[in-house]
């Protein structure tokens, strides 16, 4: 069978046609919950604020911890930020906030902080002392 020059001038735009539509066509996604919607997660609730304590650091090259207590002491522990006073209020609304910096673009890391729905705001120990767990598990 000879296909004459005609033939494959008409059927070909056809063709391109129906490839480029198949290839953008819409995907059903399933309802699997993907990996990276937790990095959506930028703040937690952790409970109302009761009170704090402060510690002073063992030598001169450390750093002033407040403790930091909640209403959901049994689930998050004393949290441990850094600073010499807390300004909090009892009653206070307490979150958790991670933060993703990237100075040069490329990488990044994620910072933590504690915070109240108004402005007050301690930036949060890497390892939680009080259960030995890092932070960004609490994510």
């Amino acid at each position: 069978m000879i296909i004459s020059k005609d033939y494959i001038k008409l059927i070909l735009p056809a063709f391109i046609t129906a490839v480029i539509l198949g290839s953008c066509g819409t995907i059903k996604r399933s309802n699997v919950q993907v990996e990276e919607d937790q990095l959506m997660i930028t703040r937690r609730y952790v409970g109302d604020y009761i009170e704090y304590r402060n510690t002073d650091p063992d030598d001169f090259t450390g750093y002033n911890l407040i403790w930091i207590r909640t209403s959901q002491d049994s689930t998050y522990g004393k949290i441990s930020a850094f600073g010499k006073e807390c300004e909090f209020i009892p009653g206070d609304r307490l979150f958790l906030r991670r933060i993703y910096l990237a100075p040069g673009g490329i990488s990044g890391y994620w910072i933590y902080s504690i915070e109240n729905d108004s402005e007050i705001s301690y930036k949060l120990t890497e390892l939680q002392h009080d259960r030995k767990i890092p932070v960004q598990e609490w994510f």
